[in-house]
Order: C-alpha cells, then sequence, then structure tokens
C-alpha cells in the first residue's frame, strides 16, 4: 500500500523554525501588516478574553505566534486540512479606508530651509 503524504517526508527533512532567541542574543522583530475577515479577527479578542480566564495575558501578537507555533508542530496531513478550511480574502485595504497624510518631521522640513 502507498504512504500517506505526512510520511512521504520523514519528520527531520520538513523545515521548521525556532521560535525564540538563540544564544541569549535578541531575536530582531519584523514589523508587518495583513488582511483577516472581521471574524477571526474577533477571534483574536476571544482568545484573548479565554487566556485571561486561565490567567495568562497575552497580546494579539503572542496569540498569533502562539497560532504559527501550533501549525509547525502539526503533521502534513493536519496542516493541509486547516489551511485548506482557511477562506482566502483579498489582499489590501478594505473600501472606504482613507490614506492617512503623513506629517512631516522636524527633520524634514529643516532640510526644506
Amino acid at each position: 500500500m502507498g504512504k500517506k503524504q505526512s510520511e512521504a517526508v520523514p519528520r527531520t527533512a520538513r523545515k521548521t523554525v525556532a521560535a525564540g532567541p538563540r544564544d541569549g542574543a535578541a531575536e530582531k522583530v519584523v514589523r508587518d501588516s495583513f488582511t483577516m475577515p472581521r471574524g477571526d479577527y474577533e477571534l483574536i479578542g476571544v482568545l484573548k478574553q479565554r487566556c485571561i480566564g486561565l490567567g495568562i495575558a497575552k497580546s494579539k501578537s503572542e496569540l498569533l505566534r502562539a497560532g504559527l507555533a501550533a501549525l509547525n508542530q502539526m503533521p502534513d496531513a493536519s496542516l493541509t486540512r486547516v489551511v485548506a478550511a482557511v477562506a482566502s480574502v483579498k489582499t489590501g485595504r478594505p473600501p472606504g479606508a482613507k490614506k492617512r497624510k503623513r506629517k512631516k518631521s522636524r527633520r524634514a522640513k529643516g532640510k526644506n530651509k
């Protein structure tokens, strides 16, 4: 009989990313933005309240990172099932969202003189 897809690639051959700093050095952080449905965004708040009820206060960022860690530990079959269940959304700003004008910094203002 054929092997399952999750068994086809040995666990050691999968690429995993360590979560956290190595050798005591602070890991660099990356700022990014993304788009998600309102229901998923509200789920973050529900999970934050659930954690508070368990006695652990976590930020949105920490919850998202915990979710990534959980996905990374899943076998391929489970990951495929979970990722396939997530609907794709159109990227970009929602309709009607206006772009804010940035104020010129003092440094930029001084250069124009």
